[in-house]
């Protein structure tokens, strides 16, 4: 093998123009402090413990009637469908006349630690759905759940299938052992009661440290190469801070509500068996008779659209629907494909 010549001078020079592109964006990020996820301005309609029901404010008055409330994931924030307001699937169904209202799970303390499942969806859920039907004086609302809060809404959708009027489910997890969910294949190798007994609550940054490393090269090395780039721009730049806001913006995960979420559905499959329970309710999906829409990514590697497919074989609607979208979990909301979203959410609902 013949040994590498180096040319010192064109070495230097593009070490020097690298430097300097990384001393510009290391000045760049300076001048974007003050950009945060989160673009539409929101009203508190109720505040139980933790939990708040928002309200998103918009200048016009809503053209349907129906209230649509987001059920977000527990493991991050809702921000994430409001990022900045080019990217925005919570401003683009606003525009369209929807009365957009989304459930904030807050932030669990460490006296938080036995909260349940039962809390989240017999409670916290409940109260917002009653809420908001009596405030807009409708028998039922409709649901817009979002990767973990769809795997709630739906979980809620076949306890209370009276409150709701029809189901949109995006990116959200239904089979849990599909045989390339990368995810699955870890939790089922985690004792998840000696980390519940051990840790309390779920540290928010560990289990970001999980999900990164599913996709080690692309979600570490290769952003913060591409982030030197990224951050020459303005735009671009303020894109990446808010991204950066809402993915380290982890709460802390409920002791006993990660136990149930982790064993009865990642573990035990339990939506595929019809075998969750929550509190002392049995959950028959077969129960969900309401319309429904399911939206996933064909490039999802944290909920595999077969997971996601899985949903069609296990509620008892005769009227479902599928839009499949060329993006990753995150790339539902941000990437340019995820334009067709709220555009196929309003559609579907009108129709």
């Amino acid at each position: 093998m013949r040994p590498i010549k180096l040319d010192p001078d064109a070495t230097l020079a593009e070490a020097s123009l690298w430097w300097g592109q990384f001393e510009k964006s290391r000045r760049a990020l300076g001048e974007l402090a003050a950009a945060q996820p989160g673009s539409t301005p929101t009203e508190v309609l109720l505040e139980v413990d933790r939990f708040r029901l928002l309200r998103f404010v918009w200048d016009t008055p809503p053209r349907h009637k129906t209230p649509l409330l987001i059920s977000y994931a527990l493991v991050n924030r809702h921000t994430v469908a409001d990022l900045q307001e080019d990217k925005s699937l919570v401003r683009r169904l606003l525009e369209r006349g929807f009365a957009v209202y989304v459930m904030d799970w807050g932030y669990p303390r460490p006296s938080d630690r036995m909260l349940d499942l039962d809390t989240y969806i017999n409670e916290y859920i409940d109260t917002a759905v009653d809420h908001l039907r009596t405030r807009c004086g409708v028998k039922a609302v409709d649901l817009l759940g979002i990767c973990q809060g769809g795997t709630l809404a739906l979980t809620y959708a076949a306890l209370y299938p009276e409150k709701v009027r029809r189901l949109v489910t995006m990116v959200t997890p239904v089979d849990f052992q599909t045989e390339g969910d990368r995810l699955s294949h870890l939790v089922q190798e985690i004792d998840i009661d000696a980390a519940v007994a051990a840790l309390g609550n779920l540290p928010g940054v560990a289990l970001n440290v999980n999900f990164n490393a599913l996709q080690p090269l692309s979600l570490n090395i290769k952003k913060w190469l591409d982030s030197v780039k990224a951050l020459q721009d303005a735009t671009s730049g303020a894109f990446f801070v808010r991204m950066e806001r809402w993915i380290n913006d982890s709460p802390d995960q409920a002791g006993q509500a990660y136990r149930e979420f982790m064993t009865q559905f990642y573990q035990q499959n339990g939506i595929v068996k019809n075998t969750v329970t929550i509190g002392d309710r049995a959950v028959d999906y077969r129960a969900v008779r309401c319309p429904v829409l399911n939206i996933f990514g064909s490039q999802d590697h944290l909920v595999p659209p077969a997971s996601s497919r899985a949903l069609k074989n296990v509620i008892g609607s005769d009227d479902y629907r599928e839009i499949e979208v060329p993006s990753g979990h995150i790339g539902m909301y941000v990437s340019r494909a995820a334009a067709k979203v709220p555009e196929g959410i309003a559609s579907w609902l009108k129709a």
